[in-house]
C-alpha cells in the first residue's frame, strides 16, 4: 500500500458552528475535496437506527433464494432498476463481482417520442420484491437521510468555492434524478485481487456510501496511489463526481475508486446514494474565485470516459457500459446510433 495521507474526516457541524469554525470548517474541505477528492462525514446527524435497518433489510434480501431475486431482475427494467446477478454489471469492459439492488426516484415512465432525447427513457418505476417491505422502507428512510446529508455538504460546497450556499440548488428540484444502490460483494476465497468493482468515477455531483465493517473500497491518490477506505463507525465516506469536476475545470477531480472483493467467506455490504440534479441539467463553469482558478487542472481527458457537461447525457453514457445486457434490450436503437455517431448519444 502507501504511505500517502489519510482520507480526512470532516465534521459537518461545524459548517453550522461560529463564523471562526465555519470558515476553518471550508479550508479544510478545500483541503479534502481539492487534493484527496474523497473524505469522511461525521456529524451528520442521521440516527444509526437508519442505517442498521438498511443494512439488515439489505442482507435479508441477499439471502433469499435467487429466482426471488431475479423476480425483480433489471433485465425487465428500461430504467436499469432492479436487481443484477453477480457479474452482469461491468466497468471498463470487465465484469463485477458483486450483486446488487439499483433503486431511483420513484416517478412513472415517461410516453418518449423518436424527436425527445433518449435520456428521458431513464425516468420510471422501481422494481421491489413482494414479501418484503422492510426492503423498501429501509432504503427509503436511507434515501432520504442520504439526500439531506449530500444537499448540506453541496453547500458547503458553494460557499467553499466562493459562491452562495443556495448555489446549486437551480439544478435540483421535484425531478432530481437521484440513486441508490444496495450492494453485497460475496467472498472470493483465496483470489484478493479480485474485481469488487473496478476503477471507475461517479457520473453526478456527489456519492455517499455507508459500508459495514469489512475493508475493500480504495481511492486512487493525485499520484496514482491506492487509499484504503478504511470503515469509520458513524461515518457517510463521500466522494465527489463528474458533474463537479466539469465545473469547476478540475478544481474539484471526480477521484477514481475501486472495491476489491473480501477474501474467503466473508461477505462485504455497502449503500451508496448518489446525488444527481434533473436530467437535463447543463452545469456552466463555475466562476470561481482566482486564487482558486488557479488550482484548477482542467477538465480529465480521458477518451474512453469523455465528461459532459449534460447530466443526462453523461449519465446515460455511464448506464449502457455498464449494463450491456439492459442496453441490448431496451436501448438497441441509440447504441446502433451511437456507432454512427461520433458524439457516441443522441
Amino acid at each position: 500500500m502507501t504511505d500517502a495521507p489519510a482520507i480526512p474526516v470532516l465534521d459537518i457541524s461545524r459548517f453550522r458552528g461560529t463564523p471562526v469554525e465555519r470558515e476553518a470548517f471550508l479550508a479544510d474541505l478545500r483541503h479534502a475535496a481539492h487534493d484527496v477528492g474523497f473524505l469522511y462525514v461525521v456529524g451528520h446527524g442521521v440516527e444509526q437506527k437508519i442505517v442498521d435497518d438498511v443494512f439488515a433489510a439489505a442482507a435479508a434480501f441477499f439471502a433469499l433464494p435467487l429466482e426471488q431475486r431475479q423476480a425483480i431482475d433489471n433485465l425487465t427494467s428500461p430504467q436499469f432498476r432492479g436487481y443484477t446477478r453477480v457479474g452482469y454489471e461491468h466497468t471498463n469492459g470487465r465484469p463485477d463481482r458483486r450483486e446488487q439492488l439499483d433503486i431511483g426516484v420513484e416517478r412513472p415512465a415517461l410516453e418518449v417520442g423518436p424527436d425527445d432525447p433518449a435520456y428521458l427513457r431513464l425516468i420510471g418505476p422501481n422494481q421491489w420484491p413482494e414479501g418484503q417491505p422492510e426492503l423498501k422502507r429501509a432504503v427509503l428512510a436511507h434515501q432520504d437521510a442520504a439526500e439531506r446529508v449530500s444537499k448540506e455538504v453541496l453547500g458547503a460546497f458553494a460557499v467553499a468555492l466562493g459562491q452562495d450556499e443556495h448555489y446549486f440548488e437551480q439544478w435540483f428540484d421535484d425531478e432530481s434524478h437521484n440513486h441508490l444502490k444496495v450492494i453485497r460483494y460475496p467472498g472470493c476465497g483465496d483470489e484478493p485481487d479480485d474485481q469488487g468493482v473496478g476503477a471507475h468515477k461517479d457520473y453526478g455531483f456527489l456519492a455517499l456510501l455507508v459500508q459495514d465493517d469489512f475493508g475493500g473500497l480504495q481511492v486512487q491518490s493525485l499520484d496514482g496511489q491506492w487509499l484504503d477506505a478504511a470503515p469509520l463507525a458513524g461515518s457517510f465516506v463521500l466522494n465527489i463526481g463528474e458533474m463537479l469536476e466539469v465545473m469547476t475545470q478540475g478544481y474539484l477531480r471526480a477521484t477514481v475508486h475501486r472495491v476489491v472483493s473480501p477474501t474467503g467467506d466473508v461477505d462485504r455490504y455497502s449503500v451508496p446514494f448518489f446525488l444527481g440534479p434533473r436530467l437535463d441539467a447543463e452545469v456552466p463553469v463555475m466562476p470561481l474565485p482566482p486564487e482558486l482558478a488557479a488550482e484548477s487542472r482542467g477538465v480529465d481527458q480521458d477518451p474512453d470516459n469523455p465528461l459532459l457537461a449534460h447530466f443526462g447525457e453523461n449519465t446515460l453514457k455511464g448506464w449502457l457500459r455498464a449494463h450491456p445486457k439492459v442496453a441490448e434490450v431496451w436501448w438497441s436503437d441509440v447504441l446502433e446510433a451511437q456507432g454512427a455517431s461520433s458524439s457516441g448519444l443522441v
